[in-house]
């Protein structure tokens, strides 16, 4: 099965500046769990919910809560993303997606067309469903 039966095409993605602020709202209000950072048409990295935590100050929204806390919210996409991801064509079998992703550990893989242009994402939950499917596990 290729990768293009299963692939998400409605891919959120942001540009390099947006404050962490907004990147953590997006996640909350969306469910989200990876956006695509892209500048002029091109992907340039991916940011996962636990960048997101990572990034944030733990003590926000305590007593403890300080300015430099707050600081944590102005950090950019740029500085968040993982650089260089780890992509796949379209035209892939599903196979080669699961394995690379292992192989990468890595929990999505941005797919692009063959002349490198973003069409979709899938992660490891869109493989598992699929293969849920195939064996009849899940209807």
């Amino acid at each position: 099965m290729k990768l293009s039966t299963i692939m998400k095409t409605k891919v959120v993605t942001i540009g390099m500046d947006v404050p962490l602020r907004a990147i953590s709202n997006m996640f909350q209000e969306r469910g989200l769990h990876h956006v695509l950072v892209v500048e002029d048409c091109e992907l340039c990295g991916v940011i996962s919910d636990r960048d997101v935590l990572k990034a944030t100050s733990p003590f926000l929204n305590t007593p403890s809560e300080q300015n430099r806390d707050l600081g944590t919210l102005r950090k950019k996409a740029h500085q968040l993303m993982t650089r260089n991801p780890i992509t796949i064509t379209a035209d892939a079998d599903l196979e080669d997606a699961a394995q690379l992703m292992l192989r990468k550990d890595v929990a999505c893989l941005p797919v692009l067309s063959t002349e490198g242009k973003l069409v979709g994402i899938v992660t490891w939950k869109d493989l598992l469903r699929a293969y849920s499917r195939q064996t009849c596990i899940v209807p």
